[in-house]
């Protein structure tokens, strides 16, 4: 009796410690967290939703494994103002931080998949593309040899593409042994690349496949909406355009030495270099117009 007793205490305490909950923590504390060194899945909630409830309640029962396996700590952020950061969608939204860099838990209430998803995604699966590596790494003037890719056109000045980082390594996550998901700074390391494929605003979306390229052009901006795009969704929702060629290297330079100019000195000196560009022009014109009224008359005299 004495020993039944003991193992039903045993067992009692072994369910209270599975499902004790989640620490709750307030916004000041959540940045202190994410800034340290370690990993963090972060659970955002909000107040009269039923779909937060089966969140955190499966994230309780799994929580200790996730400490285990990823060694990170496991926090509830409720009514959080730092969901605006991570997810456009809003709660609930389950996040595991890997030093500092988000990705969104992507699937359904399920400790088993959120176990597997994020220990599978321990690593940031989204390649960074540049101007320098990007027709080397994407082949994508010659077939894309390498395999189909969907890049992501972002910049700094994007408050959207910001929301939207943790969106894409989860379809990087999601994608990454059957297509290459990269990103590319348009206004940074990749603004030739964004004018080679007439990227004009951010965010900016493309994918790449057997030399095609299709653009993304929904205003839907979830992971589900890119993975279903990318698995087939593109030859529904676009139409195919031939991958422009890259450009030649005088192009490149006098594209970059432009831009480097006018973040330099603003666009003021170029408009008065083109103003006297213009005067000379017209100079120049008007000496040939005149040289050619005259012709005629020269060979009047001539006779």
């Amino acid at each position: 009796m004495y020993f039944c007793k003991i193992i039903i205490t045993l067992w009692l305490g072994i369910i209270a410690v599975r499902c004790s909950g989640i620490e709750r923590v307030d916004d000041t504390d959540l940045i202190h967290i994410l800034t340290g060194e370690g990993d963090v899945v972060a659970l955002f909630t909000k107040a009269n939703c039923a779909e937060c409830v089966q969140y955190e309640e499966i994230l309780a029962n799994v929580q200790e494994e996730l400490k285990q396996t990823l060694g990170a700590s496991v926090v509830q952020a409720h009514d959080s103002n730092l969901i605006h950061i991570y997810d456009p969608s809003r709660e609930p939204a389950l996040l595991y931080f890997r030093r500092g860099i988000p990705i969104l838990y992507n699937g359904d209430i399920n400790g088993e998949e959120i176990l597997h998803f994020f220990n599978d995604n321990r690593e940031p699966a989204v390649k960074e593309l540049s101007d320098e590596n990007f027709e080397h790494l994407t082949q994508a003037s010659t077939g894309a040899t390498t395999g189909d890719w969907f890049i992501f056109f972002n910049s700094a000045e994007c408050v959207l593409c910001q929301r939207l980082y943790a969106v894409w390594e989860s379809v990087g996550g999601k994608l990454k042994r059957k297509i290459n998901v990269a990103r590319v700074n348009a206004l940074g390391a990749g603004v030739s690349t964004a004018k080679r494929f007439k990227v004009l605003e951010t965010p900016g979306f493309i994918f790449l496949r057997q030399g095609k390229l299709y653009r993304y052009t929904l205003k839907e901006y979830t992971a589900k909406s890119f993975i279903d795009f990318a698995e087939g969704g593109y030859l529904k929702n676009t139409h195919p355009e031939i991958v422009p060629s890259p450009a030649s290297l005088m192009d490149e330079l006098s594209a970059k030495q432009i831009i480097e100019y006018v973040n330099s000195y603003g666009v003021l000196p170029l408009a008065f270099v083109g103003a006297f560009a213009f005067i000379v022009l017209l100079y120049i014109l008007k000496s040939i117009l005149k040289s050619t009224q005259k012709s005629p008359k020269a060979q009047k005299k001539d006779k």
